[in-house]
């Protein structure tokens, strides 16, 4: 028996998270470790040796606990990509989307190392290569897109997962721009409100993606991860809110024209709030 777990546990794909101490990151380093994955965390600067109580430190040393391997390392060092490469079957990177072309010194290492058996590069949203919001989203879209590119050109093994919206990015607020909490009295609807869109958590975007990994069907193709449980219209996300409220809110109909006005407005802030503008254009 213990021999048959240990030929299993063998058999699972060494993991390599890149950005894990990220929201979704660190849901990545626990899903390999809960599906006995080898795993490994690329870490910048101190290890989990600090003495502190910061958070970081915390969740580095929860990262041990669960027997995970820490590396020394950053997107900027090429040696240091290689040599944590190299003791990996899989890399996943979880970096930030500002962060996107980044990747393209993993990129090589990962050729250089030659030992990898599936790259995922950080997408983890709507699919670059099919959404279309006039430019006007500073290049999030574009360089995912311009990655994607540059793992084909370079023969990597790849998957790309599409998770359409983050719940956490815009359901706190109920997909209105600039409040954190939903409103009581008055929401945005944008467009007709009937389209619709899927809402996952990072916990669950993480365990699709560590059940890909070696599953022969995902290789060289882009999974899209669409729960039916997940899938809302904004009307019907209004009609769950205002039941809770137990009242009406008062709706204010946003066009497609006046949302890319908002953000044509917006557009010199550059800001988180201009942003999330741009995640609502799909829905109008």
């Amino acid at each position: 028996m213990a021999e048959e777990e240990s030929a299993r546990e063998e058999e699972k794909s060494r993991v390599l998270v890149i950005g894990a101490t990220g929201r979704l990151g660190r849901e990545l380093v626990r899903a390999s470790a809960a599906a006995s994955h080898p795993t490994f965390a690329l870490v910048r600067g101190a290890s989990a040796e600090d003495d502190d109580d910061t958070e970081r430190s915390l969740l580095l040393r929860s990262f041990r606990t669960l027997g995970v391997t820490l590396i020394k390392g950053s997107l900027e060092d090429l040696q240091s990509l290689i040599a944590a490469v190299e003791k990996v079957d899989v890399v996943i990177c979880a970096v930030p989307s500002k962060q996107a072309l980044e990747q393209k010194l993993l990129i090589r290492a990962i050729k250089e190392a030659g030992c990898i058996k599936r790259f995922i590069p950080s997408e983890f949203g709507a699919d670059p290569t099919k959404v279309q919001i006039l430019g006007m989203d500073y290049g999030f879209y574009e360089r995912k897109a311009e990655i994607r590119r540059c793992v084909e050109s370079e023969g990597i093994p790849y998957t790309y997962i599409c998770c359409n919206f983050l719940a956490r990015y815009l359901l706190p607020s109920l997909v209105q721009p600039g409040l954190e909490a939903p409103p009581r009295d008055e929401i945005k609807i944008f467009g007709s409100g009937n389209v619709k869109a899927v809402f996952v958590t990072d916990r669950d975007v993480a365990n699709y993606t560590i059940c890909t990994i070696d599953d022969p069907r995902t290789l060289n193709k882009t999974l899209y991860l669409r729960p039916p449980g997940n899938v809302y219209s904004m009307n019907e996300l209004v009609e769950i809110w205002e039941k809770k409220l137990n009242k009406e809110l008062r709706k204010v109909r946003v066009s497609e024209e006046q949302l890319l006005e908002s953000i044509r407005e917006l557009q010199i802030r550059r800001s988180r709030e201009t942003w999330i503008w741009c995640l609502c254009t799909p829905l109008s």
